[in-house]
């Protein structure tokens, strides 16, 4: 099963509601390293120094300072392509936040389709 197949499990696992979500990423092959440093950049994924991973990844399920998922995938289905192994780990995820906007001046129409939007 490659990295891309996985994440796609953990992803569908989760409930609606989560935000945030934190995986660790470590190849097989440290003499790859590189090459998979110059993939990993699409989902801007921060590398560990002096750790056993060697990439944490975060992902933003609808807002959020983080990488989306199909970013996220996208990466992870060029290291599947470019045959390079690895694991991923789930050290964290977020539930329940909502985000905070400000609405002072806008219009009640705004105000509604904000809160329609945010509902689902």
């Amino acid at each position: 099963m490659g990295l891309a197949d996985i994440f796609n499990g953990v992803v569908d696992s989760l409930p609606d509601d989560w935000t945030d979500l934190e995986m660790d990423l470590r190849i097989f092959d440290e003499r790859r390293y590189v090459e998979a440093a110059t993939l990993m950049v699409t989902c801007n994924a921060q590398p560990y120094s002096k750790h056993d991973w060697h990439w944490r990844l975060l992902v933003a399920h609808r807002f959020g300072h983080a990488a989306s998922v199909p970013a996220v995938h996208t990466a992870l289905m060029l290291l599947d392509e470019a045959e390079i192994q690895g694991e991923l780990a789930v050290p964290e995820v977020r539930t329940g936040r909502t985000e905070v906007v400000q609405m002072w001046g806008r219009t009640e129409s705004v105000r509604q389709e904000f809160r329609r939007l945010r509902s689902q």
